[in-house]
């Protein structure tokens, strides 16, 4: 008969921590993520390839860049809302900002359009950073209301400065001019923004994936679990404010630049709203989310132009539609009936 000595323990078996776990095939669950971040980028990358070989003409360039612009702002607003849950009504002053920034900067202080362009964007990082850091502390709709309130005072600041923005009549905007190039035609534009928008994508994807991003999703599910978990919870919904800030300055600076001209309109209530129903209706959380939903509201209205006086009304009902048989949002609500249905 054996003795089993005292200080003999059994043997602990080691734990790999949550990042590096073993998924079912023996990849860990950061493989399968860099997987899905390598699929999603090509995907994107792909459509934005192909779909041009549809177009029957430039004026399909023209609306297939302003979707992504409008996709980029978007996107921004899905990481502060989809994946950290902080709400923002006054996201389209962001993109006033950026606007403005390319318009203001060459003709009042002779600056180059690429150099205001990355003005515009710090100046907006500079204005979140500084409105953030009270506002955020608000949740629900306090918080909302303060967004609504931001967004407001600054269309409000466009459209009253004339002698700087031109009033509400706005003031012409010079074109992107890039080592000698002026970035000019519907064509030019569509390959520039979409490849812009690549980028945005390839960034959000790594920074959802970073512990940052982990930390902005523990905020979404819960506040009090994430600052017990050791979450430092007001730093980082500055930090996602900040980084939402800054897409929303740069799609308002393609907007003036491609456009030629801006108005205090780009920063209105209405625009605002527009980009959350984008989030919304793309499906919150979802990086091609943002994409859809921008192409929803973009492709629509041009669709249904031969309704005329009807054309609101339809726009409507196809968007209260949409929100009541897809309740996620578009993406998620089809992935999860593929997967549904593949299982």
């Amino acid at each position: 008969m054996s003795v089993r000595r005292i200080d003999e323990r059994p043997a602990v078996k080691e734990t790999l921590p949550l990042g590096r776990r073993l998924g079912s095939a023996g990849t860990t669950i950061a493989d399968r993520f860099a997987a899905y971040r390598l699929t999603s980028v090509l995907a994107i990358a792909v459509v934005i390839a192909v779909v041009p070989v549809f177009f029957p003409s430039t004026y399909y360039y023209r609306v297939a860049a302003l979707v992504y612009v409008f996709a980029l702002a978007a996107l921004g607003l899905n990481l502060l809302m989809g994946f950290a849950g902080q709400v923002s009504l006054g996201h389209a002053g962001f993109m006033g900002i950026g606007a403005y920034a390319v318009a203001i900067g060459p003709t009042h202080f002779g600056l180059p359009t690429w150099l205001s362009l990355f003005v515009g964007a710090a100046l907006s990082a500079g204005v979140a950073f500084l409105v953030g850091r009270p506002i955020l502390r608000l949740r629900g709709h306090y918080l909302a209301v303060a967004t609504l309130g931001f967004g407001l005072l600054l269309a409000i600041v466009f459209s009253n400065e004339a002698e700087w923005t031109g009033g509400p009549d706005g003031m012409s905007v010079r074109r992107l001019v890039l080592i000698g190039w002026a970035v000019r035609g519907s064509e030019n534009w569509y390959w520039f923004s979409g490849a812009t928008f690549l980028v945005g994508a390839a960034l959000a994807l790594n920074l959802i994936d970073s512990p940052a991003g982990r930390a902005m999703r523990a905020i979404h599910d819960s506040e009090t679990a994430a600052r017990v978990l050791g979450i430092d919870v007001a730093r980082t919904k500055l930090v996602v404010f900040v980084i939402s800030a800054i897409y929303a300055s740069v799609a308002g600076s393609y907007l003036a630049l491609f456009n030629g001209h801006i108005t205090p309109e780009v920063a209105g209530f209405l625009r605002s709203i527009e980009l959350v129903a984008m989030v919304v209706l793309g499906g919150m959380g979802s990086i091609a989310g943002s994409l859809v939903g921008a192409a929803v509201l973009v492709l629509l209205p041009q669709v249904l132009t031969f309704l005329h006086e009807y054309e609101h009304l339809v726009l409507g009902l196809i968007l209260m539609g949409v929100m009541i048989f897809l309740r996620n949002g578009i993406v998620p609500s089809i992935a999860a009936a593929l997967k549904g249905r593949s299982s």
